[in-house]
């Protein structure tokens, strides 16, 4: 019933078949198993909420990183306040005509360039503002690591108080705390609607 020798704890009949997996052989399974070190695109599985998902190619997530940046959102701002300052400046140099020249008939060309004059002053002045207040939020959102209404209220502040402190200290003061108010009010009005 017992080998004769003591010594091999495997029965004679057992130990002349081959092993049926090597070690190397159960570490490719293993491997197999659990995942190998390579990761494809096609195996990535993304839950869906709504329509099908689609991921970003390299050069996608590269033009998002250039529009994400500051510099990018202060370019922009600007530009886009530029235009919407001579909209506005257009608009109410029509509609609000030079005093001073009331007394006598004005011709057309005097008009046109009192006009150019009013629409180019509102561009340059929404331009700026708009720069100044984007690059400040966006440095800030930045640096704090959150988006929420701090951010706006903390620009409106520092890029009032800059604005008024060309006419001193004290329209300084009340222009941060009028422009972070202002910020405040927009961003609240932007966020609940």
């Amino acid at each position: 019933m017992y080998p004769v020798d003591l010594t091999k704890t495997i029965p004679p009949a057992i130990a002349d078949k081959k092993v049926f997996l090597s070690d190397a052989d159960l570490d490719k399974i293993a491997l197999f198993l659990v995942g190998n070190q390579q990761r494809f695109r096609e195996n990535i599985i993304i839950p869906r909420m709504l329509g099908p998902v689609q991921i970003k190619t390299i050069e996608e997530k590269r033009i998002d990183s250039v529009m994400e940046s500051c510099a990018f959102k202060s370019i922009m701002s600007c530009v886009l306040g530029y235009g919407l300052g001579a909209a506005i400046g257009l608009f109410s140099s029509s509609v609000n005509p030079n005093v001073a020249s009331v007394e006598r008939q004005q011709s057309a060309r005097e008009i046109l360039k009192e006009m150019k004059i009013t629409t180019l002053s509102y561009a340059k002045n929404f331009a700026v503002v708009g720069c100044i207040f984007s690059a400040i939020e966006c440095t800030i959102e930045s640096y704090r690591g959150k988006t929420d209404w701090k951010n706006g209220t903390y620009a409106g502040g520092l890029t009032g108080g800059l604005i008024g402190l060309r006419a001193g200290i004290k329209a300084g003061i009340v222009g941060a705390a009028g422009f972070a108010a202002f910020s405040t009010a927009i961003d609240y009005y932007m966020h609940r609607s």
